[in-house]
This record gives C-alpha cells, structure tokens and sequence, in this order.
C-alpha cells in the first residue's frame, strides 16, 4: 500500500523580500495515515526587478499600502481556494498537487490565483514531503543520484535594472572554476569580492551594492569592469582565466526598444568605446547609432558584433539573455557565431516555460536555459523544463531572483538536479549566503558522494 500523507493545513501571511518588499510565505501541515503525527514546514517566494513579458504573472494588491505592491490577495487566495481544493490530498502527489492548483487558475499565465500563490503552496509542500519522509530536500526532489554541487556564478559588479549607476550590462559574475570542491569554490568567490572592495576603495569608486549584493561603481564602459575583476582575481593569488573566469547579464530586453528596433544604451555616451583616453578618431563621432542624448544605440548585429569582441578580449564562458526576448532570428544568429564557445543563456527568452524552450531547440536559439522557478510557477513545471533542456544538450543553470527571502530551496535544487551551476548573487547579504552556505551543509552531508565538476563545458552533451 502506497504511503498517504494528507495534507491538513495550508495558510499564509505577508512578508518582506530583500528589498523590502511585500511577498508571501506559505506553510503547509500534513498528517501520517499511520501515526497521526503532523509535520509542517514552510516557504517564501522571491520576485525579480528585470522581469520577462512571458513570466507568469505575479500577483500583487495595487491599492495604498505598500505602493500597491501587496500582496494580501495572495495571501487571501491561499488561504481560501487553494486551501480548499489541497486538503485531504497526499502531500508526498508533488505533480497532482501541482496539476490541481493549475487547473484550479485556469489562466495560461496563472493570472488568476498569482504565480506568487501557487508557488508558495508548491514549494511549501515538497518541503513538508521531504520532512515528513525524514529526507533531505535535494534527495527527496531529485533521488539517490542527486549528488553535484553547482559552481557558484557571483554577481559581483551590479548595472542595469539591479544598480543605479552608469552600467547598462545587468550583472557581472566570476566563476572560480579553478577550485577543487564547491567549498574551496566559495572560498575562492568571497576572497576575489573582497580584494575587488578593496580595489575599488583604493581607486575611489564607490562600494555600495546593488540588489544582489555586487558592487554598483559608475564605470566608462563594460571592458573597465572586467579589467577591474581582472586586478582582483590577481591580488587574490589566482589566475584569470584558470582559476576564475567570468559571466555577464546583459538583460538586453531591457534596453530594447521595439519602436526603432534598436538596443539603446543611456550609460554610453558618443565615444570610441575604449574606455580610456585616446586619440581614436572616431572618439566624440555622432552616428546613426546615437541618439540626440548622445545615448549608444545598437542593432542585433552589432550586439552580437560586441559579445564577439568581448569574448575575444577576455574568459568569458556565458552570456545571458543577450538579445531582446523575441529576437528569435537574431537569437539563432547569435549561437551560430558564439554557441561553441561560450554559453547563451536564455532567462527571459524562455522564461523556465517549456514551450519556449522547445521553440528554442526546434530554432538553434540558445544552448542554455536559467531557471527560475517562480517564472512558471510550480516545481513540476520548472522539473519539466529542466528536464527537456537537459535532454536537448542545453545547460541548466539554477538562479535566485533579485528581491529574495532568507529561504534557500534553489540550493537544494541545484543539486537535486545536478544542475551544475548556481547564480544566487554575490557572496554577501544574508538572503544571498543562505543559498551559499546551505549548499556547504549539503556538501557535507554528501561526504565522498559529493561531486564538483570545475570545468565548465559550453553545453551538456
């Protein structure tokens, strides 16, 4: 006889992410058939700043309290509907559960209950399972094979939507692929971010962080950034390129504009794009690219034209979402000229929906997927994506997301899913370490198991 465990309780509250934002936080209560004895646990969901027009919809209350940012109807639709339509069920049914709170939405874009609400009471129940089976979460979501702790991705350098400075790049990241387990890889991530501080005091540029933790300095231009990580990695006593190489979001869909089909760029202004002084003369040139502001803009082309040069000048192994959302033909240009060289990674391009990714693979685009699971909205639908990309040679890359919580559930399913990388911020502030140190608990735990792949291959096939 299969084990039933029913559910017995499902509630929820309003709390505050890392940016000091309203968020909700589901706990879920399940009762043994056998004992009688009640186990519960519970979660908390994160929200992004540079969000994908594709992402299942967030729910929020839009009235006076918190800027409209709320979330008590949320909190409501849990504690009513979905409340209603989960008890009695068998908490250890991840997919039927799933399956019963999407059917209970009836939106293609979970509109109708949130996102934000069906993720709570998904996540919140895989937790209860694992409790209640006495299993560690990343064995019971991923079983005896879950054993690969991911390289930790480090946002360093904050620009874009996440920092107010002169970056228009959203993140950029180090990876100490040079380390020989996942603890040696943290140690190695916070001692360059450290030396970078440092750096940046020395140089008098500013130290405050963005919203996940990097530093937020105004820089002439992207090549400055990796010259500084670059100086860094260095008076860390490591070598660029073996020891550490680096990743960059540029978030493109968020400089788009869909009006002139071009990429704009408020950052940069009329120059030659050194970055330095020079007598280059094309330095200070108006063009058709810049606009009256003296703002950069660039086409698709000359997006990619740059990603290539950047890619020449220094080790980088990734690129995420480096084209506009729906810039499939671009796209598909894009991993022809890079795809077997570094990693294209797609977040709002694929939003973890597995019909976008399967456009992706039938196109070429991309060779890599990030996941984040409040973009669907239940684990079983972001399983289900990270299971077709896997299976198509994309790589996975588990991430947080920019208002985060003190909850580390991407930790354990990173390795859940032997995923093999982790974006989850700079190693610092407390809702970015929580994820880090989690992933030392589960290192140890694993003892011998453990598995670290330090080198980092464009893809998975």
């Amino acid at each position: 006889m299969s084990l039933f465990i029913a559910i017995t309780d499902v509630c929820a509250r309003e709390i505050l992410d890392s940016r000091g934002n309203p968020t909700v936080e589901v706990t879920v209560t399940a009762k043994t058939e056998t004992t009688g004895r009640e186990i519960s646990a519970r979660e908390s969901v994160p929200s992004g700043a540079s969000t994908g027009r594709f992402e299942a919809i967030e729910l929020r209350d839009g009235n006076h309290e918190y800027f409209g940012l709320g979330v008590q109807k949320v909190v409501d639709h849990v504690n009513t509907k979905i409340r209603e339509a989960l008890l009695g069920m068998n908490v250890l049914e991840q997919a039927l559960l799933d399956r019963r709170m999407v059917e209970l939405d009836g939106t293609d874009n979970k509109g109708s209950l949130g996102a934000n609400a069906i993720l709570g009471v998904s996540l919140a129940c895989a937790k209860t399972a694992a409790k209640a089976l006495s299993m560690p979460l990343y064995r019971y979501i991923g079983g005896i094979n879950a054993k690969e702790l991911p390289v930790p991705m480090m946002n360093v350098i904050n620009g874009g939507a996440h920092a107010k400075n002169s970056l228009d790049f959203q993140e950029f990241m180090i990876l100490p692929i040079g380390a020989a387990n996942y603890r040696d890889a943290l140690r190695m991530g916070a001692e360059v971010y450290h030396f970078l501080r440092q750096i940046l005091n020395e140089d008098g540029l500013s130290t405050a962080v963005g919203d996940e933790g990097g530093f937020a300095p105004d820089f002439a231009d992207n090549r400055e950034v990796f010259r500084y990580l670059g100086r860094a990695v260095e008076k860390a006593g490591y070598a660029v390129g073996e020891d550490v190489v680096y990743a960059m979001d540029a978030a493109a869909s968020e400089l788009y504009d869909e009006e002139t089909g071009m990429y704009i760029f408020p950052g940069e202004t009329r120059s030659c794009g050194c970055g330095e002084d020079c007598d280059c003369e094309k330095d200070g040139e108006a063009s058709a690219k810049d606009d009256v502001s003296g703002s950069v803009k660039r086409s698709s082309a000359e997006m990619i034209a740059l990603y290539e040069e950047l890619v020449d000048e220094f080790p980088i192994v990734s690129i995420e979402d480096g084209l506009w959302e729906d810039d499939w033909e671009g796209w598909q240009e894009l991993t022809k000229r890079l795809g077997d060289k570094v990693n294209l990674v797609g977040d709002d391009l694929f939003v973890t929906n597995p019909k976008r990714i399967k456009c992706g693979i039938d196109l070429g685009a991309a060779n890599a997927v990030l996941v984040k699971v409040n973009q669907i909205g239940t684990l079983t639908e972001a399983l289900d994506a990270i299971e077709l990309a896997k299976f198509a040679g994309y790589r996975t890359i588990i991430s947080h997301r920019s208002g985060e919580t003190e909850d580390a559930f991407i930790a354990d399913l990173a390795v859940a899913v032997n995923a093999g990388l982790i974006k989850t911020g700079a190693p610092c502030r407390a809702e970015r370490t929580a994820k880090y140190n989690q992933l030392l608990r589960i290192e140890d735990e694993l003892g011998d198991t453990a598995k670290f792949v330090s080198k980092i291959p464009v893809k998975n096939c």
